[in-house]
């Protein structure tokens, strides 16, 4: 992906690697070049790309083709799967009763979600630090698709990435980059400015920086935004941390 360097790409896969890629829009990606994938196995595709652990052939079906008999939806799944096997590359591991990608595919999801546990995990590397932080709340899983196995983790995962991005404002924090801390948070806090841990975070970036009039427009304005969207005050510890004074300079004698 055009985001994140994950370290499998790091250590340099094969020029012929297949890449799934589900984050903006679902497309497959081979020595560079976009694959057109069968119109019948796209959902099949998205849908392993989506189960890294693998999944239940009968449970595949009946998700996928919920409308139809047992048997047709079997039906249909051989089939999309027989389409899915003609794109020139081997994408799927299949048995009589599991299916999932093949061991060499890599999807973009996975590597983002990697970035995300090592940043939280207290594990990010300094690369992980560089990651701009931008591009990463515009990453929507399978756009224009409303099944619910994607609306569950689409939530979950943009409800992850709010988490990741706060951390990562905090480490850069930590590292004396305050500067890239603000732009981090700020991304956090642009797609859910209700969400007070992003705020405090966004606060405390600020401070940090050395800009404590920056830090005060933000509460004052996360203030009014509460105040009017569900009638409620910020936190009282959030209103000390916002509104205490820059310590003085100590004095040289």
């Amino acid at each position: 992906m055009n985001v994140l360097v994950s370290a499998a790409a790091r250590a340099g896969p094969g020029p012929a690697t297949p890449v799934v890629r589900v984050l903006g829009g679902l497309s497959l990606v081979v020595a560079g070049r976009v694959v057109a994938v069968p119109p019948g196995s796209r959902r099949l595709l998205a849908y392993l790309a989506l189960h890294p652990a693998g999944v239940d052939r009968r449970s595949a079906a009946g998700v996928l083709w919920p409308t139809v008999a047992d048997g047709r939806a079997g039906g249909n799944l051989r089939s999309a799967l027989w389409r899915l096997q003609q794109v020139g590359c081997a994408l799927v591991r299949c048995d009589p009763f599991t299916l999932a990608l093949a061991d060499a595919v890599r999807v973009d999801l996975h590597e983002l979600e990697a970035w995300a546990d090592r940043v939280l995990g207290g594990r990010a590397t300094a690369e992980d630090l560089a990651v701009a932080p931008g591009p990463i709340a515009d990453l929507e899983l399978l756009p224009g698709c409303y099944d619910d196995w994607v609306l569950a983790l689409r939530e979950r995962l943009g409800l992850r990435m709010l988490h990741a991005l706060e951390e990562l404002g905090r480490l850069l924090r930590v590292a004396g980059r305050a500067g890239a801390a603000v732009e981090a948070v700020q991304v956090a806090v642009l797609a859910d400015p209700l969400r007070e841990s992003g705020q405090r975070a966004l606060i405390e970036a600020h401070q940090a920086a050395g800009d404590w009039a920056a830090a005060r427009r933000q509460y004052d304005s996360f203030r009014g935004i509460l105040r009017r969207e569900i009638g409620v005050e910020p936190s009282p510890e959030l209103t000390a941390m916002a509104t205490r004074r820059r310590a003085a300079p100590a004095t040289r004698v």
